[in-house]
């Protein structure tokens, strides 16, 4: 199934954020943007939130209760060991490991949880909306199938006014959303 899309290229972050409020305000759209760097504002103005901060969040609380459970179990309950003095349930020798560990989990994670949110896995097909799409420009696209000729128009408008370079309207088989 072939989609149609329009796509705004843009040279500078300011006219980009620009754009972007301007479509957001004429409640037009956008079905992606694309930047080099990442844009803390672009979530706000997309009116996207991620929920990764309360999972990664979960797992940190989770590794730090698996690991203190798991390290007693073992000094205290399995195998108690005195040596030196040491008491058998010792908290403070165990607080590094569960450190590294909660970080440990906390890293891989959230990655394993980023990578199926977002679909990404080898040898899966991609849609490059514009090959500069994350070298030096900073793009939006638009699905033109959800949009009216007259919301088109304006987009369009909206775009060549806060200053995009280029404005394309290209055609994409079997879009990854």
């Amino acid at each position: 199934m072939t989609r149609a899309f329009k796509i705004g290229i843009f040279d500078r972050e300011e006219e980009f954020i620009s754009s972007l409020k301007s479509l957001s305000e004429e409640k037009i759209e956008i079905f992606d943007v694309f930047t080099p760097y990442p844009i803390h504002e672009v979530f706000e103005l997309l009116k996207r939130k991620s929920r990764l901060p309360t999972v990664a969040y979960f797992m940190g609380l989770f590794a730090v209760l698996a690991t203190l459970a798991f390290l007693y179990y073992t000094a205290v309950i399995d195998w108690p060991l005195v040596y030196g003095g040491k008491p058998f349930n010792s908290f403070p020798s165990f607080i590094v490991i569960t450190l590294v560990l909660t970080i440990l989990t906390v890293t891989i994670g959230s990655l394993a949880v980023f990578s199926a949110r977002s679909k990404l896995f080898p040898g899966r097909d991609n849609t490059i909306f514009d090959s500069r799409a994350t070298d030096d420009k900073f793009v939006i696209v638009m699905d033109a199938d959800n949009l009216d000729n007259s919301k088109a128009d304006k987009a369009i408008n909206i775009m060549k006014e806060r200053g995009a370079i280029e404005i394309v309207d290209r055609k994409f088989e079997n879009v990854k959303a």
